[in-house]
């Protein structure tokens, strides 16, 4: 006789709720679209506006910070997947995307607001640029090196910089100047500036 399986271990609690990680967040937005500050939000408030206990918002974040990093998230248009066929219309797609998402801060006050007070709260942009922002540099990174792999851009080059040289100008521009404009074809613009100076010399 073989012996009896043993019953398979019962999960302890119960399975987060989406809907229930969505009211939360969008308790989160409704706050600050009245007006409230990042520094002057708290768990406490959040969970109130959302109709749950403090304790369930707890379960599924340590912390402030975790949270409104996934408030900032949702706020977030994904950024598109490389194609992989042409490096100029790859390095075009991430600057266009650059584009939209610029005017899209210039069009929504809550996002020009909550992006310019994270400036002030170290910790949370730090979070924001190791999880949301190292990877779009990391993609555009990717484009770069398959660029000067297939000789469209000098091996002498510093990837680094040359990131900095494509994103710089889109990024003065949406977030640094807001009074100048963002163009249709700016993406387009740059790119070809910046590959004319970066391109094997002949």
């Amino acid at each position: 006789m073989t012996a009896p399986e043993s019953p398979a271990p019962r999960l302890r609690g119960r399975p987060r709720s989406p809907a229930t990680d969505a009211a939360i967040i969008e308790a989160a937005l409704r706050l600050l679209e009245e007006g409230a500050s990042v520094g002057g939000l708290s768990i406490e408030g959040i969970a109130r506006e959302a109709g749950v206990g403090k304790a369930t918002v707890y379960r599924r974040w340590p912390g402030k910070d975790a949270l409104m990093l996934d408030v900032l998230r949702s706020l977030e248009e994904p950024s598109p997947e490389p194609a992989g066929v042409s490096v100029r219309d790859d390095l075009v797609a991430i600057l266009e995307f650059m584009r939209r998402r610029g005017l899209a801060k210039r069009n929504s006050a809550l996002l020009r607001s909550v992006i310019t007070q994270m400036h002030a709260h170290k910790e949370l942009w730090r979070a924001y640029d190791e999880n949301v922002i190292a990877a779009r540099r990391a993609s555009l990174r990717a484009v770069l090196r398959r660029g000067r792999e297939s000789g469209e851009i000098r091996a002498d080059v510093d990837l680094e910089l040359l990131a900095d040289l494509f994103t710089g100008p889109m990024l003065a521009r949406a977030m640094l100047h807001e009074w100048k404009e963002l163009p249709e074809g700016l993406a387009e613009r740059i790119v070809d500036t910046v590959l004319e100076g970066v391109s094997p010399r002949h």
